[in-house]
């Protein structure tokens, strides 16, 4: 009896998971055909410059840990 309800309990979670379930209505179906398309502003300016110096600094460091 209980390895027939774990079975049933299983079975019943691995239906209930696999259904679809939206989690949002349909959209709008995008931009309009003709709409001037507006350029996407991407805020590139203190962390890449801070990603590029640290990279650097490394490199750096590990050349001249080599060398000596």
């Amino acid at each position: 009896m209980k390895q027939f309800f774990s079975y049933s309990l299983a079975s019943a979670l691995l239906v209930l998971a696999l259904t679809s379930q939206p989690a949002q209505g349909p959209g709008s179906g995008g931009p309009t055909p003709g709409a001037p398309a507006e350029p996407t502003a991407v805020p590139l300016d203190g962390g890449a410059s801070l990603l590029l110096a640290s990279g650097a600094a490394y490199g750096l460091r590990k050349l001249r840990r080599r060398r000596a």
